[in-house]
Order: structure tokens, then C-alpha cells, then sequence
């Protein structure tokens, strides 16, 4: 206790302290802060001085505490959550938590972005996304005692992004101006799907006889029995057509209930179908012109969120069916739509075939950044000569003289200097002119911009994956090269078996990154941080590029000051960046000349360096190199140079271990020199490479049943298997493996999944079922490595779930608890 007192003194009046010296410790699980184990006690100082949201769960009943930042989150759980079992303070998302607190108790953490979570903390249920980051806490002994979490809330970014979607994709839908009743069945399409509601319906109002008209409605079943009426607007309640008059949006969660509905509830149960309603009312000038009505089949709490989003769509679709309307009217007498279109929030401009300014609405006139004085009577290009060599004039040219509709998109600078992008579109007139509608899509094409910027990072993380799989082939190749001779001796043999084993692993992590999609679609990498000698770093890039020195019969020179000098990081991101390095002086320096590889401290960091007798770089080049894409100039066979991406990923994934990455070049020729910097460890131990699977005890061997349809797959685990010590049978047809499996009832049964008539899940469940079988040992190895696999395999009745390539320490560790059971 007294080191949490000290390390948060600093926190001056917080909650969460004064929580955690009032909390009555002598009933809770733990016991009393001064009896805490020290990890306990760091996790808690930690937790409380920190200013992002955290809590963490300690014990076998995972005792609940959180610092003041995390409070805002439980809204009115708290104080009563401080001290609860976790499962408690949030029963109603358990199932969403459950499984990822299970992973961080086996040891693993777990990182979630935007995890949409159905959330009771303020009196009602709420539709929330968060971004966690869980990870397992250990006590003295490296036991998993319990987690702790990061978190960030982040619903109103979520819903902007899905409001800003949203409103692209309606201003797309409504951008063909079609009729008036298109763009409401669209619209109201479109916000029904989006926020799940049971109908919205757009109402026209007629204020003299109180009145309003449904031209049309949408219902999520698709039928629609209000499209086409006209109804009284008192019959849904004096107090809500009050409201709607005054322009108040009207969100009622239950009409039986609501003193404002409950004397007309059944206009809403019966006419409408509904029982929550949300009415947006439209008012112009004083007058209510229009409303939304959205509703829900039960009783329901309307979000911000989607208030915010009615109230939107109620304005853009008042103002298309106000446009559609009006091109309705300028297709009958479009020579005088100027009249109409007055009113319209578009800009509207008229000109006459010697390109005098006729007409111009409001809209037109500040969109244009001209006042009427100066626009009307005079002639347009001398309005806006900027326009005269753009597309824009271009357009209204082709227009005029060719008698056609036309449009196009002009960048326009206001007085200010900000530019904006406007959608002009232009209609001959039957008196030789041209009527004009121009829109500001400004925020549209930045919505746009964000989109395929997104789309592009996803594309350069693949590019940049693919290029860096191939590091690993050539050192695999040339150790299964070496086993075909067959004339090696056992340490050869166990050499290159090992060099398979390291590589086929580092390629399983790269496969892995391939496939994280979301990871991809924003641009994040996940390391797996861990003690990491100098020596290994070194040892296995040279290990990847080897092939290639050797092919290019270059000198290689290794200087290590420290071997022993440790960082803590990804190992395999670590050889990835030195293989980079390594690769691109092999490339760029002739043949049979020399390489430098040096590792050396330099106070609290490690460099790692390599120098070559390469090209060099031209002037210039030095300043953009780790630039995406960026490269020298190549040859004119193109024998060198890539695709522009490892000096990329070696900055990108050097700074990620807080690190940096230089480069320098006395010019072309000279060669070039790369310089990478990583903070040491402060601590001097060293991790150890994993051992090969430890073979089977002495006595009575396991009886595994390995059950896949690939005969070569199945064969090589087996043997595997026997090396070991164990005795494997094969089968490789589900059918014959299960009856096999009840006659010979084997200690444990290793299954492929994609088995062909019946799948290893149906497998697993049948095996379960049966007496004979049912307490055996079973392990899905697969090809399916996606969590949705992992619990389907579980489910089915399956143990443990693998990915193959099979890892064979964690399979023995599986098997020796077998074999200690």
C-alpha cells in the first residue's frame, strides 16, 4: 500500500484513490493492500497514474479497479463497480468480454479496434465502439494472476465516419436529378437501412388546412400503406404538431407512454405501425413545410447520433425534392426557371448566347463570390476570367455551340485564398442560352480523397508484405538442396533443418501480417517484443541474403563488438530490416566486391551498419531514400532496383522500436553506408533460442491418430511424431479414421479440418459422442487460422486448435500433459 500511496501522491484529489484507501479490502478477495503481492501492487500504481482509461482484474474472482480517466466510461456504475468481480461490473457485454479476457488468463494479449459493444452504463442501453488493448499480468513466478486493459471510446469518431459515408452515399443517390418522388423513396431508403428502423415516412405539410401529404414511404418489409394519403396533423397530437410548428425535433421512445402520444397512441400502433417515433419537422420562413418520420416496431431510445442524422437527411431531402421539382419545371419551360429555382439551396445562373449574365440566385452569387451588381448584365468571362482555359469553360463552350448538356468540376478561389471544388452542370435554353446549376462538393471530394487514401495504404502494406516473403525462399531453398544430396552428415542434417524450421516461421509471421486486414486497411503492425541479441540479429540476416552474395561472389566482413548486446523487439522484424539493408548492398555493389556488416554500442544504443562498395546515390536522392517508392536510377537492362518498398519498411519498422534509420554517400560510385539505431535493454539478460521438441519420455508411448486427406502432409507429421517417440497411425479418409479411431481407441487424435465427405469438426463431434472415444485428446491442425475457425474447431468438441505449419514445441508441450496425466 505504501508504494501506491507514493508513486500516486502525485494525483493530487483523485476518485479513484480515495476509492482505494475507503474501499473495504478486509471482505474482498484481496485482502489488504499492505498483505497485495508487489506485482499486484505496481499494476495498481500503474493503472492509477495513468492519464488514458485503464482498469485492471486480479485474482481468481478478477477484482475490478480503474483509475479516474476510466470513469467516464462506466458512466453510473461507478463508484459501485471499484472492487466488484469483472463479469459484474459488465454482465450485459459479457459475452463480448468473456473471450478476450479468457485470452489475456491463457497469457495471450489482445489489441481491438472499434469493438462495437451494446452497453447499459447510463440507464439505458447505448450502441458504443471501443479500442482495447488487453494483456495478461503475472505474479512472481510468471503465473497469469490477472490483465489489464487500455481503452479509448471511440463512438463519436465511429458514427462521424459513418455519417460522413452515409451522407456521400446519399449525395451520390441524389445527384442525378430524377422526379421529386425518386429522391424521397432513395432517401428514405437509404436512412432506413442505415439506422434500422421499421418505416421512414416524408410528409409534405399544407399549413392552411393542417394537413400533410405522403407522396411516399419506406418499410423495412417493403410494404407501404401510407404512400399517396393525406391525414390530419392533430390526429397524432395537438402537443407534438405544437412542437413540430416551433421546429422542435420531436424523439418519443414509447407512444403508449408519452403524455404527448398517449391519448392518440393508435395512429402510431395502427396507421403508422410503430411504437418509438422520431419526427424531424422542416420549417421555412416561419412556416412548417416538411417533416421526417422515422419509427421503431418496440420501444426505443433515440441517439444523438441518429437524431443528428435525421435532422440532416430532412434538409438535404427537402432541398432534392425542392431541385427535382425544379428540373421537373425547367424541362417544361426551362427558359424561365429562374423562378422557381430562386428558393432552391443550389446556385442557379442564366446566360444568354452572348454569355450575359441574365439571372443568378443567392446561392449562385456567394458560391460565385460576387454580389448581384456585379454579376447581372455583364458578361462571364469578364466575371471570371480565371474560368476562361478551365474545363469549366470548356464545357460551357461545348454547351452553347453543340446545343448538349454538359458538366464539369472547377476549383474555385474564394477572396480569402481557400479553394473549393464546385459540380457545375449546364442545359441549353430554347432562346440559345444557358441555364447553369453549380453545387459545392468541397467536403465530398475530401470524403473521397480519405477513401482512396485508405484503399492506397492497404495496397502499398500488401505491396511492401510481398516483396519481403520472398527474403526467406533462398536460404529454404538452399538447405532442402543440401538434404536432396543426401551425403550430409547429422550435424549438416540438423543445420539445415534448423535453418528450414527459422525460416518457415518467419514466413508464417509475414503470411499472417498478409492476412490481417484490418491491420492492413490502417496502416498498423503489432510487434512481438522480446530480448534480442546483437548476434542473432546478424546471424540470420546473413543467413537470408547469403544465397546472394555467394551468387555475386561479393566479400562479406562481420564486426561485432558486443554479440551479446540485447535490444528488446520483434526478432523477426529485426532480421527483416538488416536482410533489407543486407539485400539492397548485394544488388547495388558489382560483383566481387566487399560488404561491411558491423554491430557496435554507442552509449544506451545499439548500431547496426552496413557499408558497400555499391553505385552509391546521386545528390538529392540520400534526403528522399526511405521514401515509399523512392529509388536510384537503374540500369538500362533494369537488373537493379526494386519496387521502391524495403528502404520504406526498414524506417517504417525501425521507428517502430523507437528507434532510427540514416543513410549517407559520397556520391555515385562511392558507395553507400546505412546506419541503424535501437535502444538497448537496460536490463543485461538474454533470451535463449527455443530448443526442437523434447521427444517423448521413457515408457509406455502416446498413441496419436493423425487424420488428414493430404498423404504427404500426414506421413510427415507421423514420422515426425515417431522421431519423437510416439506411436502415430494415419488415416486418410474421415470415415475409415473414426472406425478406426473405436476400435483402436488412440490416447490423441490430430485432425485436418478440410476433410472431404465429412469435415474434422463433424468428426470431433462424432467422436465425442461416442463413449469409447469421448475422453480422448483431440487438436484440429488446419490451413484455417481466423478466429471465426478457432471457435467453430472449439465448439465442435476440439481441445486445442493448430495452424499449420504444425509448431512442434507447443505440440509436445501438449503431449507431455498427456503423457503427465
Amino acid at each position: 500500500m505504501a508504494d501506491i500511496l507514493r508513486i500516486t501522491a502525485g494525483l493530487g484529489d483523485s476518485e479513484t484513490r480515495r476509492l482505494l484507501g475507503a474501499h473495504d479490502w478486509q471482505s474482498s478477495p484481496l485482502g489488504p493492500p499492505d498483505s497485495w503481492p508487489p506485482e499486484l501492487a505496481t499494476a495498481v500504481s500503474m493503472v492509477l497514474s495513468s492519464t488514458f482509461p485503464m482498469f485492471l482484474a486480479w485474482g481468481a474472482q478478477q477484482v475490478f479497479l480503474y483509475n479516474d480517466a476510466y470513469i467516464p466510461v462506466l458512466g453510473n456504475k461507478h463508484p459501485s463497480a471499484f472492487g466488484e468481480p469483472f463479469h459484474r461490473v459488465w454482465w450485459e457485454i459479457w459475452h463480448d468480454l468473456g473471450p478476450i479476457a479468457g485470452r489475456a488468463l491463457a497469457d495471450q494479449s489482445s489489441f481491438l479496434e472499434d469493438m462495437p459493444l451494446t452497453m447499459e452504463r447510463k440507464g439505458y442501453t447505448e450502441q458504443t465502439y471501443f479500442t482495447f488493448s488487453y494483456s495478461p499480468l503475472h505474479d512472481g513466478e510468471g503465473r497469469v494472476m490477472g490483465m489489464y486493459c487500455t481503452c479509448i471510446e471511440t463512438t463519436a469518431r465511429v458514427e462521424a465516419e459513418r455519417r460522413a459515408a452515409f451522407e456521400l452515399a446519399l449525395s451520390d443517390a441524389l445527384r442525378p436529378p430524377g422526379s421529386s418522388e425518386e429522391a424521397i423513396a432513395t432517401a428514405s431508403a437509404l436512412l432506413g437501412k442505415e439506422l434500422g428502423v421499421e418505416r421512414v415516412m416524408y410528409g409534405e405539410v399544407d399549413d392552411e388546412r393542417n394537413t400533410f401529404y405522403v407522396p411516399r414511404d419506406w418499410t423495412r418489409h417493403g410494404r407501404s400503406n401510407l404512400s399517396g394519403n393525406t391525414f390530419a396533423i392533430d390526429a397524432f397530437g395537438e402537443d407534438v404538431a405544437r412542437a413540430g410548428r416551433a421546429g422542435e425535433i420531436i424523439a418519443i421512445t414509447d407512444v403508449r407512454i408519452d403524455p404527448r402520444t398517449a391519448a392518440h397512441q393508435k395512429a402510431y400502433l395502427m396507421a403508422m405501425g410503430v411504437t418509438a417515433s422520431l419526427l424531424v419537422p422542416l420549417v421555412k420562413s416561419g412556416r412548417l413545410v416538411s417533416f421526417l418520420a422515422l419509427g421503431h416496431k418496440h420501444p426505443h431510445r433515440w441517439s444523438e447520433s441518429e437524431i443528428a442524422l435525421a435532422r440532416s437527411l430532412s434538409e438535404r431531402l427537402w432541398t432534392a425534392v425542392d431541385l427535382a421539382r425544379a428540373h421537373e419545371a425547367l424541362r417544361a419551360e426551362r427558359d424561365r426557371s429562374q423562378i422557381i429555382l430562386d428558393s432552391i439551396a443550389e446556385g442557379f445562373g442564366l446566360l444568354s448566347s452572348d454569355w450575359t449574365v441574365l439571372e443568378m440566385n443567392a446561392e449562385g452569387l456567394r458560391l460565385g463570390s460576387r454580389t448581384a451588381e456585379q454579376v447581372i448584365g455583364c458578361n462571364h468571362w469578364e466575371i471570371w476570367p480565371e474560368s476562361v482555359d478551365s474545363e469549366l469553360g470548356r464545357m460551357y463552350r461545348r454547351a452553347m455551340s453543340q446545343r448538349i448538356a454538359g458538366s464539369a468540376e472547377y476549383r474555385h478561389r474564394l477572396p480569402g485564398g481557400e479553394v473549393r471544388t464546385y459540380e457545375v452542370r449546364a442545359y441549353p435554353t430554347s432562346n440559345g442560352g444557358l441555364v447553369s446549376f453549380f453545387l459545392d462538393i468541397t467536403d465530398r471530394k475530401k470524403a473521397e480523397e480519405k477513401l482512396r487514401a485508405a484503399d492506397q495504404r492497404k495496397d502499398e502494406f500488401l505491396a511492401m508484405l510481398a516483396h519481403e516473403l520472398r527474403n526467406p525462399l533462398a536460404p529454404i531453398s538452399a538447405a532442402a538442396d543440401l538434404l536432396k544430396i543426401g551425403r550430409l552428415d547429422e550435424n549438416r542434417v540438423r543445420q539445415s533443418s534448423a535453418i528450414i524450421g527459422r525460416q518457415v516461421k518467419h514466413m508464417t509471421s509475414l503470411v499472417d501480417d498478409l492476412l490481417d486486414v484490418s491491420r492492413v486497411t490502417r496502416g498498423l503492425v503489432t510487434l512481438a517484443r522480446a530480448p534480442v541479441a546483437a548476434h542473432t540479429i546478424v546471424d540470420e540476416a546473413i543467413e537470408q541474403v547469403r544465397p546472394l552474395f555467394e551468387a555475386r561472389r561479393q566479400a562479406l566482413s562481420v564486426r561485432l563488438d558486443d554479440p551479446e548486446a540485447t535490444v528488446l523487439g520483434d526478432k523477426a522484424r529485426l532480421v527483416q530490416v538488416l536482410a533489407n539493408l543486407l539485400n539492397n548492398a548485394a544488388k547495388y555493389t558489382p560483383e566481387e566486391r566487399r560488404i561491411d556488416v558491423e554491430a557496435r554500442t554507442r552509449g544506451e544504443h545499439l548500431e547496426l551498419e552496413v557499408r558497400d562498395e555499391g553505385i552509391g546515390m546521386e545528390a538529392g536522392l540520400g534526403d528522399r531514400v526511405f521514401e515509399l517508392f523512392a529509388q536510384g536510377q537503374r540500369s538500362a537492362d533494369r537488373s537493379q532496383g526494386g519496387l521502391g518498398l524495403g528502404l520504406a519498411l526498414v524506417k517504417h519498422l525501425v521507428e517502430l522500436h523507437g528507434g532510427t534509420v540514416e543513410c549517407a554517400s559520397a556520391g555515385p560510385g562511392r558507395g553507400s553506408s546505412f546506419v541503424v539505431t535501437l535502444p538497448l535493454m537496460q536490463s543485461a539478460a538474454h533470451s535463449e533460442e527455443p530448443g526442437a521438441a523434447a521427444p517423448q519420455q521413457q515408457g509406455q508411448p502416446l498413441r496419436l491418430l493423425v487424420v488428414d486427406d493430404n498423404v504427404d502432409a500426414a506421413a510427415t507429421l507421423a514420422m515426425l511424431l515417431e522421431a519423437c517417440g510416439y506411436e502415430a497411425m494415419v488415416e486418410n479418409d474421415s470415415l475409415r479414421a473414426l472406425e478406426r479411431a473405436w476400435r483402436e481407441c488412440p490416447d490423441v487424435a490430430l485432425l485436418d479440418i478440410g476433410l472431404p465427405e465429412m469435415d474434422g469438426n463433424e468428426l470431433a463431434r462424432r467422436l465425442r459422442a461416442d463413449p469409447r472415444t469421448h475422453a480422448m485428446l483431440l487438436v484440429a491442425v488446419t490451413g484455417y487460422g481466423q478466429e471465426q475457425d478457432r471457435r467453430a474447431a472449439l465448439e465442435a468438441g476440439f481441445d486445442h486448435h493448430m495452424v499449420k505449419p504444425v509448431d512442434l514445441d507447443k505440440l509436445a508441450a501438449i503431449l507431455a500433459g498427456v503423457a503427465g496425466s
